[in-house]
């Protein structure tokens, strides 16, 4: 168990295309919730080492919400117990997200205290009229500010998040959003299409007809132009949507993202927040005052919702698609050896040959990549190998 994540619900305004569980706050919960986190932590630290694991920590990743709304005593609390359950040493990657709007030298000074070496700050777009499309609430011009304000506090390691093909944008306003970042200096850009999730505003207004879905021809030159303005600044693509300087110093892949892409074990903490551990998948119950209770309850036990069971197939289907979205791909024997035991191999590999033969999937050094024309499709290409499973 080399990985945590901890979620933290608050917002101070529900962005339109979000569908993680957050709320508005009204700061009077920030303290309970705390607590409660601290509890949780400290049960799931005596967890590990009661099945002879190591407290130790190699990715430890606070997101959200916005978990810098957090009051600095609050953070305080946070960093305690933090400490206090786990061994988080300075190799230990301390992943924290940011809202541009929270960034104060306090509170990048009190990160940096507590092990904080990564922050990852949600820019979306500089340009006002698309941060409003998105319900997105920061000045653009506060997203340099936070990333300077990190630096100085001795946090090195900055990422930025970009969203493209939002409605109404223009290929040229997406490569100034680009030529931006670029000129900020970040180590790390994450570069989403927008999606739009069910059961968000934003996909309510897009069926009410407020505005229409960017066209997918432009979406795809949006794609390659951001590998190509991102790749010449020295930002290499190690993700579909994720690119990154090679100094481990500044930049660097997210190696949290990265155990999560591989399959690796993770544990959770928070409301809403998911777990990988042993083949098996939970869900903390998403609702702030469901998860409290069980936490007071049980001295520190989360409510389980969405229990997955050991499942094989499920966790082949699963490697075979997050693990063709990275630039490292899949090791081709590795995926026919596990097919094999679900008497899969030959589907399997006539999959991949399907796609080999479309231009999608290469294959050398043994091992599955997706092709520069398949990175337009990875993921049909993943449905279509995860199908030969069934």
């Amino acid at each position: 168990m080399r990985s945590l994540y901890a979620h933290v619900p608050f917002c101070f305004h529900k962005c339109h295309y979000c569908d993680f569980y957050s709320f508005v706050d009204n700061a009077d919960r920030q303290g309970p919730f705390t607590e409660a986190l601290a509890l949780e932590l400290g049960a799931l630290a005596r967890w590990e080492r009661d099945g002879g694991f190591d407290p130790g920590l190699d990715t430890l990743f606070v997101g959200g919400g916005t978990p810098t709304l957090l009051a600095l005593e609050h953070w305080e609390r946070l960093g305690e117990a933090l400490h206090g359950a786990y061994a988080i040493t300075p190799d230990t990657e301390f992943s924290v997200e940011c809202n541009p709007e929270t960034a104060t030298p306090e509170l990048m000074a009190l990160l940096a205290s507590i092990g904080v070496n990564r922050l990852s700050v949600g820019a979306q777009s500089f340009h006002p009229q698309h941060l409003k499309t998105l319900e997105r609430w920061h000045d653009p011009d506060n997203v340099e500010r936070a990333l300077d304000l990190a630096r100085e506090a001795g946090i090195r390691r900055v990422s930025l998040d970009l969203i493209y093909a939002i409605p109404g944008q223009t290929l040229a306003e997406w490569e100034a959003d680009l030529a931006r970042a670029i000129a900020i200096g970040t180590g790390h850009v994450s570069a989403y299409a927008l999606t739009y999730e069910p059961n968000t505003a934003m996909t309510v207004r897009l069926k009410q007809g407020k505005f229409e879905a960017t066209d997918e021809d432009l979406e795809a030159t949006m794609f390659e132009r951001t590998i190509e303005v991102l790749g010449a600044a020295g930002l290499e693509r190690y993700e579909v949507s994720n690119f990154a300087a090679s100094d481990p110093a500044t930049g660097g892949p997210c190696r949290h993202n990265m155990a999560y892409w591989r399959q690796e074990q993770w544990h959770a903490a928070g409301p809403s927040a998911s777990a990988h551990v042993g083949g098996q998948r939970w869900k903390n119950a998403p609702r702030l005052t469901d998860w409290m209770r069980s936490i007071h309850e049980t001295d520190g036990g989360s409510p389980i919702t969405d229990h997955e069971g050991v499942d094989p197939s499920r966790a082949l289907a699963e490697r075979i698609m997050t693990g063709l979205r990275l630039a490292e791909g899949l090791d081709a024997s590795e995926m026919l050896t596990r097919a094999e035991s679900l008497g899969r191999t030959a589907a399997l590999e006539a999959a991949a040959h399907r796609a080999q033969e479309h231009g999608h999937l290469s294959f050398d050094d043994n091992r599955w990549r997706l092709t520069d024309t398949g990175l337009l499709f990875a993921d049909g290409v993943s449905a279509d190998l995860m199908s030969a499973l069934d």
